[in-house]
Parts: C-alpha cells; sequence; structure tokens
C-alpha cells in the first residue's frame, strides 16, 4: 500500500514539472515573440522616421504599419499556448558532475 501512494506521490510531481516546463517554455517563447515584434516597430521607426519628419502624412501609413505588426505579433502570442497544448514539455536541467578526487598523502576510506 504504501509503494502505491509513493508511486501516486512521484506520478503528481512528475506531472507538476511537466507543467512547470511548459509554463516557462511558454513565457520564454512569448518574450521572444514580443521582442521580435517591439524590434520590427522600432526598425521600421528608425529608417522611416526622418521622412515622418519630413512629410507628416506619412504618419498615418506608419501607425498603420505598426497597429498590423503588434496585431500579428498578439495573434502568435496567443496561439503559443494552443500550440504548446499539443505536447508534453519537459525541461532538461544544466547539471554538472565533477569528479571528486582526494589530496595527495589522503588515505582513501
Amino acid at each position: 500500500m504504501e509503494f502505491i501512494m509513493d508511486s501516486g506521490y512521484r506520478r503528481s510531481r512528475s506531472d507538476r514539472y511537466r507543467e512547470q516546463s511548459k509554463d516557462k517554455l511558454s513565457q520564454n517563447m512569448k518574450k521572444k515573440i514580443r521582442t521580435t515584434m517591439i524590434g520590427a516597430v522600432s526598425a521600421v521607426e528608425d529608417h522611416f522616421g526622418p521622412l515622418i519628419d519630413q512629410e507628416p502624412s506619412l504618419d498615418e501609413v506608419f501607425q498603420k504599419i505598426r497597429a498590423d505588426i503588434l496585431d500579428k505579433g498578439n495573434h502568435q502570442l496567443r496561439n503559443v499556448d494552443v500550440e504548446l497544448s499539443q505536447y508534453e514539455v519537459e525541461w532538461k536541467r544544466h547539471t554538472i558532475t565533477m569528479p571528486v578526487r582526494p589530496f595527495k598523502g589522503e588515505e582513501n576510506e
């Protein structure tokens, strides 16, 4: 009976770990998409900013481009969780195993 409870506990922990891993991946993917969106808007503004200053009518075009980039990016942000729901995700932690050697002159016990 004790083994069954222990097995259930381990399964519960494993399930929780997978869910946390999926959430972590979702957050990281969303952050990268947001960074790309803002970078795209910034690039358009950097390249066309001087033209917009010279020709104020281009500001309306810039605002449409900006809105389009942000709308499409936000759509992809919403799709991240839908896509990830079709996968089981488990984060592979970085582990380092360092060998331990005795100092010279110490006896092995």
